[in-house]
């Protein structure tokens, strides 16, 4: 199911030019991303501005962004948060809910969720049934992620990978996929994981050019680096002692 058809950018609208992320040239030159899969991929070096676009999306799709209170930065930027204004979505038929997951985001959302159980036990029902907080991290994010997703709406993932094993990462593969071919939900990931790139039949856009672009996934520098590295681990490494690399 596609929700979200497109977004479009609109850089005469950029209130400045000299400070992130307007002084991205990725951003002045791209006019729209199309959405044509229920599953899409934001991938780019880190400072790319990806998971400055994907929280930017979803805050103009009415989706609400978990923020912490502790706010100070030593250079601040009066322009940080300020894409959203410049952007304006096109929906396939009509507006979803839905939710924005970052890792930092859900440490406050899962502390937040054992607040409210201490008076309504019944609250961790809508989240796997046990305290989040009392699992791993990774199991924590998975119990959240099997019982989130099962809700019809449009979801924005940053960077999900995050405190997840390999094997973890291919549950969650494995789930995006399941919930995805249900047709009930959406999802648009900001990601590095390789992993998670391997979802068949997902739109992969890369912000590593000064123009986002789609890419097939074995032409991803994820894929070609991971790959690389398992095969020559001795070409990246580099060695202090010759004899550690006889080793390899």
């Amino acid at each position: 199911m596609i929700f979200l058809d497109k977004v479009n950018v609109h850089s005469d609208q950029f209130p400045t030019r000299d400070f992130y992320p307007f002084n991205l040239k990725l951003f002045q030159r791209t006019e729209s991303i199309t959405f044509e899969t229920p599953i899409t991929f934001l991938i780019g070096e880190n400072g790319a501005g990806k998971s400055t676009l994907l929280k930017a999306l979803a805050i103009r799709c009415g989706i609400h962004i978990w923020q912490s209170d502790f706010n100070l930065r030593f250079e601040q930027n009066p322009y940080e948060d300020d894409l959203y204004k410049t952007l304006s979505v096109e929906w396939k038929n009509e507006p979803v809910p839905g939710s924005f997951f970052g890792s930092q985001i859900f440490t406050h959302f899962a502390k937040s969720l054992e607040e409210w159980a201490m008076s309504d036990e019944k609250m961790l029902n809508y989240f796997g049934g046990k305290s989040l907080i009392t699992q791993s991290h990774g199991q924590s994010l998975m119990s959240y992620f099997k019982s989130r997703y099962k809700i019809k709406g449009l979801y924005f993932m940053d960077e999900p990978e995050t405190a997840l094993s390999p094997q973890s990462l291919i549950d969650l593969l494995n789930l995006l996929i399941k919930i995805s071919k249900k047709g009930h939900a959406q999802f648009i990931i900001a990601t590095h994981s390789p992993f998670l790139l391997a979802c068949p039949g997902a739109r992969i856009y890369s912000f590593d050019n000064h123009q986002v672009q789609p890419i097939q996934y074995k032409n991803t520098n994820y894929y070609q680096l991971y790959k690389n590295f398992m095969n020559h681990p001795e070409d990246y490494i580099k060695f202090y002692d010759d004899n550690e690399k006889q080793h390899l």
